[in-house]
């Protein structure tokens, strides 16, 4: 067995790793080593380019510091969670450790590609992966898992200015249907996805780097409850995926009644803070939307705010939708909603 220390920011190659722990040097992205309890995951943005999404690299800190996202296997149809997806997705309850690299260069008179050892990392407890789409032919989309990649506890990760996450080629707008918005994919092994339970807790505690963490989950609460409020009021409803040319990630807007032809955008709390930050949301969506022009917008709250946030949000013609022990005031949103915007 040939001895190979795992320090962030060497280069190796997969010949070497199979080596020195296991695995197989063809085995796609995502290699598991049986004999070192170890899983290898590689990243190459320009491959995912070749399939038409940017979704591999390193994106913006959020409140639990360092994340890197990584694009699922799968290169036709719909990724599922089978082979290397099933085998990330459970190694924290086989207690494997994760380990990650990023394509580097190519070995010189060969095709193999050179790896740069990113370090250790363990999937998000909260959100282990999201769910994103990609476009296919003529109007259609396939489904793509991302995983959402954070330092092991103990671990540093070194990244590179060139590890960021890459913008996209061009401005994108797919329609996501009410099967596309509800479907279910399976939870990490011992831990509850946040876009994927069903929310029946105000709150969960979960250990990310930095310590353990009260995680709020009311704002998925919230739109769980007034989706399936317009279900009941026989309204029709779905999201949509926009990705911006030049720039990285994706915007999804919480929810479109497609019945009333209405944006909204949820918030868990009922700050001004929050509500500044969703009409500003809702701005930067109508502004890539089919019709947006005609297109109202309102801000979906968990209670109702203060008479001066009201006014600000008739203020800029947004309506205001809260939830009550009833039902939801303020639905079904108007025809017109308040006052020009400010500036008009």
């Amino acid at each position: 067995m040939t001895t190979l220390d795992l320090v962030p920011g060497m280069i190796t190659t997969r010949e070497m790793l199979v080596k020195a722990y296991g695995g197989s040097v063809y085995s796609g992205g995502i290699v598991p080593a049986k004999r070192s309890n170890m899983v290898f995951v590689y990243s190459d943005p320009a491959v995912g380019e070749k399939f038409g999404y940017t979704f591999d690299g390193q994106a913006e800190d959020d409140e639990f510091g360092t994340l890197y996202l990584y694009t699922g296997a799968g290169g036709e149809g719909d990724q599922e969670f089978v082979r290397g997806n099933k085998t990330l997705l459970d190694t924290a309850t086989n207690g494997q450790q994760v380990h990650l690299f990023v394509a580097d260069s190519r070995v010189p008179g060969k095709k193999e590609v050179r790896q740069r050892y990113i370090g250790q990392v363990a999937l998000d407890p909260i959100e282990p992966y999201e769910v994103r789409w990609s476009p296919v032919g003529e109007g259609g989309s396939r489904r793509i898992i991302v995983f959402r990649l954070r330092p092991a506890e103990g671990a540093e990760l070194l990244l590179l200015e060139q590890d960021a996450l890459r913008p996209a080629a061009r401005t994108t707008v797919i329609e996501l249907s009410l099967e596309q918005k509800l479907a279910k994919l399976p939870t990490q092994s011992g831990t509850k996805g946040k876009k994927t339970e069903q929310h029946s807790t105000p709150e969960t505690t979960a250990h990310i780097t930095g310590g353990r963490r009260k995680v709020r989950r009311r704002e998925g609460q919230l739109v769980k409850a007034f989706e399936s409020y317009l279900e009941e009021a026989g309204h029709s409803f779905k999201s949509f995926q926009i990705t911006i040319e030049g720039e990285p990630g994706a915007l999804t807007p919480d929810v479109y009644d497609a019945t009333d032809h209405v944006l909204y955008e949820a918030k868990g709390q009922t700050t001004r803070n929050n509500v500044r930050m969703a009409i500003g949301q809702l701005a930067d969506y109508r502004r890539h939307l089919h019709d947006g022009d005609k297109l109202r917008v309102a801000v979906l709250l968990p209670s109702e705010p203060t008479p001066d946030v009201k006014d600000l949000l008739a203020a800029q013609r947004i309506a205001l939708v809260y939830r009550t022990e009833d039902g939801f005031d303020g639905f079904p949103v108007p025809a017109v909603t308040g006052q020009a915007p400010v500036g008009t």
